[in-house]
């Protein structure tokens, strides 16, 4: 629940990754942060919340050099505070090293332990900073063979930019859980978790990084090494039903055409006897399209977003989500009045959201409320950078399907099928985690 941009050769590349966080926006909200090199030394600034509020045009222009790294934060692990902002800098013998991770560590405590055992000092709670003591304990010779080093020695989720004085290094972790894309800007090569970043810059789109690939650009062109060992590919399954913009490809493919597809095979699987069809904005928007289409049942826009209100997926504490949830959304009451509806949501994660909302709509008149959800029961946490970390915050995890229903208040709830949503996705299930449907983890949990 982070996002990444790069870009290498680019006289403006401060305010191109600027651009390329503010696409990016979505995938975190409580720091944001640019670390600028001109092939001599680094100049960085980070700072506490959205990307608009801690880069100012002059703070920008102070940001001079060709080769740039950002990095959006949503905290998985480490607290939301200054110092766990990223890209993290550090000295050692070779230079200056700036790092920026998306995804979770899961050994980071044994690691942690055994490296501060050894005398390393750790000035943040992140497990971004593990990698960073890694590579400066590695006896290999060049930067390259130290990061494969540290990297073989870390498990969990990771896609990596490092910047060192003259060349980005771009890492995909071997099971390829947090997507990483390579583009073009006329001669600059840049980097983004997300296609909807180059959008904005205009950019090209090439290919995703491999999983277990490294990446390096610099002065010599692009190289591409594979030096891990091939593991099963385990893309996050929920950037596609939630996190990942509906602008987006990744994975192999369109993030709004996966979502309709979803909305369609949650008809096949539900069908259900409503007057009209909602969805819960945004994320639910594209499912919702698909389920109207498959059944036949009118879609409506009753649920009235302010867009001036950030995800309430993405607040950090429940207070905050609650007081979020009440912002944000307001029915139209004229529409809802006496009508069988069904809402299609995207997920259930705790269902504090989904309560709140169920009330309001009750509250606007309407008859009757059926659920759909666009995916199964959230039951296991998620390890590998999702923010739903333990199983005592899962409503799905301690209740039936039928509990959960009489918990949020509607007529009826069905979520899609596991197999409904491997369908759906835009290439093979197989390749795609489903940990937190299932439990089958497919890397080991250490911590």
């Amino acid at each position: 629940m982070c996002g990444l941009f790069g870009i290498y050769g680019n006289k403006t590349s401060a305010n191109i990754t600027y651009l390329g966080l503010y696409a990016l926006q979505h995938r975190g909200q409580e720091s944001a942060g640019i670390v600028v090199s001109d092939e001599k030394e680094f100049k960085f600034h980070k700072g506490m919340g959205l990307v608009s509020d801690v880069f100012s045009q002059e703070k920008l222009n102070s940001l001079t050099g060709n080769i740039a790294i950002g990095h959006l934060r949503y905290s998985t692990t480490g607290a939301s505070v200054i110092e766990n902002a990223q890209p993290f800098v550090a000295n050692f013998s070779s230079g200056q090293i700036a790092i920026a991770h998306n995804g979770n560590l899961t050994n980071t405590k044994f690691l942690r332990e055994k490296l501060e055992s050894d005398g390393s000092i750790f000035q943040t709670t992140m497990d971004s900073e593990i990698i960073i003591h890694l590579i400066s304990k590695s006896k290999k010779n060049n930067l390259i063979e130290k990061i494969i080093d540290s990297l073989n020695q870390v498990r969990g989720a990771y896609s990596l930019l490092f910047l060192v004085k003259d060349k980005i290094i771009a890492v995909r972790d071997p099971n390829g859980f947090r997507p990483l894309w390579l583009g073009k800007l006329n001669d600059s090569i840049v980097f983004a978790s997300e296609t909807c970043a180059f959008d904005i810059i205009q950019a090209e789109a090439i290919r995703e990084l491999e999983p277990g690939e490294i990446v390096v650009v610099d002065k010599s062109g692009l190289n591409s090494i594979k030096p891990f060992k091939k593991n099963k590919n385990s893309f996050c399954i929920f950037e596609h039903i939630y996190f990942a913009r509906p602008d987006s490809n990744i994975f192999g493919g369109s993030v709004y055409f996966t979502r309709k597809q979803l909305g369609r095979n949650l008809a096949k699987e539900h069908p259900v006897d409503a007057d009209i069809v909602l969805p819960i904005p945004d994320s639910g928007n594209y499912a919702a399209l698909g389920f109207s289409e498959e059944s036949k049942i009118p879609f409506e826009i009753g649920i009235i977003r302010n867009h001036y209100i950030g995800r309430t997926f993405i607040q950090p504490f429940q207070s905050s989500r609650e007081l979020g949830v009440k912002l944000k959304l307001n029915p139209v009451k004229e529409l809802l009045k006496g009508k069988k509806i069904v809402i299609v949501e995207d997920s259930i994660v705790r269902g504090t959201t989904s309560r709140l909302r169920v009330n309001t709509l009750r509250k606007a008149g309407a008859k009757e409320i059926h659920m759909r959800v666009s995916c199964p029961p959230i039951k296991f946490p998620c390890h590998y950078g999702i923010d739903f970390p333990t199983k005592e915050e899962l409503v799905a995890s301690n209740h039936s399907i039928e509990e959960i229903a009489n918990l949020i208040g509607v007529d009826s709830l069905k979520y899609l099928s596991l197999e409904g949503l491997l369908d759906s996705m835009p290439v093979l299930g197989e390749n795609f985690c489903t940990a937190c449907f299932d439990g089958n983890y497919p890397v080991e949990i250490y911590d």
